[in-house]
């Protein structure tokens, strides 16, 4: 294993089962080491299949500067804190509108998240029915199937994480090489793969496990604790690595 060497570096990170604990509780080890980075010049990117509002809210809590990407990858929010942030949406709702329709009139039990009212770009699902069944009524649709662990999302096909975090990164000069790549899920495989650096975790999935560069001992926040430390970020910025 080799740390991320990069002048550049960036942290990019999931939320659910990545920042908090299993129970989504945030947790308190992680938003210190997150703060941290932020302190030693390391600017912290959300990527999260969460609502805007939310990672909004919690950009704004923790002090972070890096852009937003919510929705699973469809918007990013550049320049979250200042007077006039720009809102970027990379794919349409009425795609996943339409698939959630021919689920319904296809007998499966599917149900929207309470949060999908706010959703913008996609169309999230409670986990109660199988991917795989979900794919196979959707097959010959332009919508592409994800699941988070926490959630199932319907996204216009080509749409997600990794093509959003690649064209937020490139908003403030960045690249994929740069980044420490931080996630759990099935939707977070594409940038683990592509990242600089990547850590997973044993309360992963086995996909988000196979695509990291590193598997922590420990799983959700205290991973993330552990896997920030494996990068050798703070090191390399001329900080003691976190205790």
């Amino acid at each position: 294993m080799t740390a991320l060497r990069s002048r550049r570096p960036v942290v990019v990170t999931d939320v659910d089962g990545t920042l908090t604990e299993a129970d989504r509780r945030l947790n308190g080890s992680a938003v210190t080491l997150v703060r941290r980075l932020e302190r030693a010049g390391i600017p912290v990117v959300l990527a999260t299949g969460n609502v805007l509002p939310v990672a909004l809210a919690l950009h704004r809590s923790l002090g972070l500067t890096g852009p937003i990407v919510a929705e699973n990858g469809g918007l990013i929010l550049e320049a979250p804190s200042s007077a006039r942030p720009k809102l970027h949406r990379l794919a349409r709702r009425a795609v996943a509108l339409e698939a959630y329709r021919h689920l319904r009139s296809s007998g499966l039990p599917v149900r929207r998240l309470f949060t999908d009212r706010w959703r913008e770009t996609e169309v999230a699902l409670e986990p109660s029915v199988p991917v795989g069944a979900l794919r196979r009524a959707l097959r010959g649709r332009p919508v592409s199937v994800e699941s988070t662990g926490y959630a199932i999302h319907l996204m216009e096909r080509g749409a997600g994480k990794l093509p959003a975090v690649r064209r937020a990164l490139a908003s403030f000069g960045r690249t994929m090489a740069d980044a420490v790549v931080l996630g759990d899920g099935d939707n977070d495989v594409g940038m683990l793969r592509a990242a600089g650096f990547s850590v997973s975790f044993p309360s992963a999935s086995e996909r988000a496990r196979a695509a990291a560069t590193y598997v922590t001992r420990r799983g959700f926040a205290a991973g993330f604790v552990e896997g920030v430390r494996a990068s050798g970020l703070l090191v390399h910025s001329g900080h003691r690595r976190p205790p």
